[in-house]
């Protein structure tokens, strides 16, 4: 078997969300405690894989192109290359697992989200652990009226946790929400796993920062979205695995911990915390995510609407250490194109909610992201959708291009909306967004912010970068750093004092001062 004598050495390619990165370091996480050895340049790499993303069209030709990238790596085996093996993985796998491998025959292994301990035995690894030990991950097996167990979930070694799942995810599923019966070669069964804190995973953050999957899945019925039937029903992490493995991160030396799930704000609504069921979760697990030793900065992607407790927001600002930034993909403000959406609201709601917010939290960052074209969005829709943009005054936004996704409920929808009208939208959208932000980003110019250093700029030796905690990981603007103050020079990972020189659009510069 390969690797037995030298290591095989495993090249990884993670494409889409943070939820799929983590998932990669799952991944990379059980091929590295079985003996691979984990490679960053194919040319070196025996055996290549990638992660996929199928969100929207883009993604999912991201992903086709990778992999096709890869193919071509395996296929100079013996002629300069060393990869013998391609194996594709990720939410590309659940919605075309039969068509990959008839199209890419250089694809020799296929793995859904719910498949990540296959990695082994697709690689060609014999796992260290012995037979009888349990599996990895928390196996879900949800308890039905007779109490006996679905056969649709695949049998682990462990014992199953069992859980109840939420009531909204049990009336959509009784509505065909994550039916996969038109997708040729999905697997019936849904994906039904979680990791936890001691499943291995090999981060690919940088040191000071990393991801904490709580939950996987989602419930909603959003008509443009086939994440539900990618991902499963929503299920959450066990509060006291979320909190174990936040402390095994600060022991590591992660100072900035971000929560992430397809809803973070229904974390706990299928669990019972403190004797209290599906009542005020996710404010629960960051109050005592706030009080482990060692956690600088905690934050959580994403909210939805109409989830924001006051419970959430008192907790928040109770705490000096969660990062004063929400994140509400809100995805319109037209309540007839969110009817459409099946999301509900409308702008004189969300107003509402954005203020009650701003109250709480005084100068809190919040982002938001809309879908413009969607099928039915009217000009009238988009003036509403542009007016509210206006008055809500976000701090960080991004607006999409609706993709008509086939398996999704909008997908047999009328009225679509032309492609040329969709752009021309999305970027008059986006010019009033310059320019809120940018009046916004003037008003930070004197000001001194908590910064963490993260790396120097792509651009120019001459700057490096950062975020305060009113930046996101990898999603909002940058700090540029042009004085290291009282530094000879400055470490990734470490927190300093700065005060912002100049503002641009999206962008700041900042100098150094403690």
């Amino acid at each position: 078997m390969l690797g037995e004598v030298t290591p095989l050495r495993i090249g990884f390619v993670s494409l889409g969300c943070p939820k799929n990165l983590v998932d990669s370091e799952v991944m990379m996480g059980l091929l590295d405690h079985a003996g691979a050895q984990i490679v960053s340049d194919p040319e070196t790499a025996d055996v290549l894989v990638v992660n996929t993303c199928s969100f929207i069209d883009s993604a999912k030709q991201e992903s086709v192109d990778t992999i096709l990238e890869m193919a071509r790596h395996k296929a100079s085996f013996g002629a300069g290359g060393k990869a013998q093996k391609l194996i594709v993985a990720g939410c590309l796998v659940e919605r075309y697992r039969d068509e990959i491998q008839k199209n890419i025959p250089e694809v020799d292994a296929v793995l859904g989200t719910g498949e990540l301990e296959g990695i082994l035995s697709a690689a060609g690894i014999r796992p260290r652990t012995k037979p009888e030990q349990a599996s990895p991950f928390t196996i879900l097996t949800t308890v039905v009226a007779t109490g006996a167990h679905p056969t649709a979930v695949t049998p682990s070694l462990a014992a199953p946790a069992v859980i109840t799942s939420r009531s909204e995810g049990d009336f959509r599923e009784s509505q065909g929400r994550f039916s996969r019966q038109d997708w040729d070669g999905a697997q019936p069964a849904l994906p039904q796993y979680l990791y936890n804190e001691h499943t291995p995973r090999l981060r690919a953050t940088a040191g000071a920062s990393a991801y904490i999957k709580i939950a996987e899945g989602c419930d909603h019925p959003c008509s443009f979205c086939v994440i539900p039937n990618l991902r499963g029903k929503f299920r959450s992490r066990q509060f006291e695995s979320v909190i174990a493995e936040a402390r095994q991160l600060v022991d590591q030396g992660v100072e900035e911990i971000t929560l992430i799930g397809q809803d973070t704000t229904c974390y706990g609504e299928d669990l019972e915390i403190d004797g209290v069921r599906g009542r005020d979760g996710l404010a629960r697990l960051l109050d005592a995510l706030a009080r482990v030793d060692g956690v600088r900065w905690l934050r959580f992607l994403y909210a939805y609407p109409n989830k924001i407790t006051s419970r959430l927001l008192d907790t928040i600002a109770r705490h000096d250490n969660i990062c004063k930034y929400l994140d509400v993909p809100l995805q319109h403000a037209s309540g007839n194109v969110l009817k459409r959406m099946k999301r509900g609201g409308n702008a004189d709601i969300f107003l509402k909610t954005l203020e009650n917010v701003r109250a709480t939290l005084p100068g809190i960052a919040l982002r938001t992201s809309f879908i413009v074209g969607f099928p039915g969005e009217t000009e009238q829709d988009f003036e509403e959708l542009t007016q509210f943009v206006k008055e809500a005054r976000f701090d960080w936004m991004g607006a999409f291009g609706y993709s008509d996704e086939d398996g999704s409920q909008s997908f047999g929808l009328g009225e679509k909306v032309a492609p040329k009208l969709i752009e021309s939208r999305k970027r008059s959208l986006m010019r009033t967004q310059r320019a809120i932000s940018r009046k916004a980003k003037q008003k930070w110019v004197g000001q001194r912010f908590d910064l963490l250093v993260e790396n120097e700029s792509d651009e120019t030796p001459l700057l490096w970068e950062g975020r305060t905690q009113f930046h996101a990981p990898e999603i909002d603007g940058n700090v540029y750093i042009n004085d290291f103050g009282p530094f000879a020079e400055l470490k990734p990972g470490s927190f300093h004092r700065c005060e912002v020189t100049e503002a641009h659009e999206y962008d700041v510069v900042a100098r150094i001062v403690g």
